[in-house]
């Protein structure tokens, strides 16, 4: 039992560990440390303008010289969803009232665009090695740019039909989310999220179904995970939740506190936040409105009304009305530097790898 050393090839990384792209927790400071730990480590720039996205690799490139993943969304913008988003302010209009705040004074929601040209030029001036994709692929000429680029596409699939579709369009690898991971699903060929598979169930039935390797992803956080993950027959993991423990993870300590304290039943998955179902610690909003409401607007147009609610309760030192995100072993997350956790994830990987096959040491 070993490593498959196809993924490492095709990504040009020592170990077979991406770091999850955490939108708005991932920062330049940790894609180096797990770059120049042997891992890949991934910038995501769903909520980025490409000015942003640009100087962000620009700070990246003076860290490390080696292959990253920039990371970005292809959903569909909502068409009209005035009359959803007035529903969806009302429905929450108490919150704001309890909170004095103003429903109707303006505030300036975070942007999450989808791939776009202007995106494109970033990554083809930066050459990051890898770029991965959320809720399907980009347009065919963009996705044939970002190729010519010399870049490695990756993407997410939650179900076996979504990862044929990935590798039918171009996918060199594909993540196989399972459903423990934490954040948006990567859902794009159906949404009914009871039908979720978990990352076991997935896994084996991705790598059967395509040629390309699979990443695992979803409720890996250590080295038991990393092994299970390899005899189902990924050839590398995605962590996520792990990372966010890390000091170069932008994460607020309202968020810190409520990972530490997380148990494995208090996730749950989620649209009021952004509008798409998404794996976070359930809290008052999620409790009080429902975790999947169906007056919250498409995505991510329910981020609008809930924006300020949490600037005022962060404000006050509440995470009422924070997006909590977080996958089902958050309780495995160890708090150390992100380069460090990556070099002891493959260590430990490798010790356990030996342990099970009885041999005196396991090479990747």
């Amino acid at each position: 039992m070993g490593f498959d050393r196809r993924i490492t090839g095709l990504l040009g990384v020592e170990h077979p560990i991406v770091q999850a792209p955490m939108a708005n927790v991932t920062t330049p400071e940790l894609v180096i440390a797990v770059a120049e730990a042997g891992g890949l480590g991934s910038l995501a720039c769903a909520l980025l303008s490409p000015g942003q996205a640009a100087e962000a690799m620009q700070l990246v490139r003076r860290g490390t010289q080696r292959p990253v993943n920039m990371n970005f969304f292809c959903h569909t913008e909502p068409a009209d969803t005035a009359t959803r988003e007035a529903a969806w302010k009302n429905k929450l209009t108490p919150y704001y009232l309890e909170l004095g705040m103003d429903p109707e004074a303006p505030f300036d929601a975070p942007v999450r665009a989808p791939f776009d040209s202007a995106m494109c030029e970033v990554v083809e001036e930066a050459k990051p090695g890898i770029v991965s994709f959320h809720f399907g692929l980009p347009a065919h000429d963009l996705l044939a740019r970002v190729k010519a680029s010399g870049a490695k596409v990756i993407s997410s699939a939650t179900t076996v039909s979504e990862a044929v579709w990935l590798e039918a369009h171009g996918c060199d690898a594909i993540i196989a989310q399972g459903f423990e991971a934490g954040g948006h699903r990567g859902t794009f060929l159906r949404g009914d999220v009871a039908s979720q598979v978990g990352t076991m169930a997935l896994v084996p039935q991705v790598v059967d179904a395509v040629k390309v390797p699979v990443i695992a992803a979803g409720g890996i956080a250590d080295a038991r995970g990393i092994v299970a993950a390899f005899a189902l027959g990924a050839s590398a993991v995605q962590i996520g939740t792990a990372y966010m423990a890390c000091p170069e993870a932008k994460v607020s300590s309202l968020h810190r506190e409520a990972l530490r304290r997380a148990k494995d039943d208090e996730t749950v998955l989620t649209n009021v936040f952004t509008g798409r179902p998404a794996r976070a610690i359930a809290n008052r909003l999620v409790r009080e409105v429902g975790a999947m409401s169906d007056d919250a607007p498409a995505f991510p147009n329910a981020a609008i009304a809930v924006g300020p609610l949490r600037a005022k309760g962060e404000a006050a030192g509440s995470s009422d009305f924070t997006s909590l995100w977080s996958g089902q072993a958050a309780r495995l997350a160890r708090e150390m530097p992100a380069g460090e956790l990556t070099r002891l994830l493959h260590r430990e990987a490798l010790e356990l790898f030996a342990r099970l096959s009885g041999s005196e040491g396991a090479r990747e």
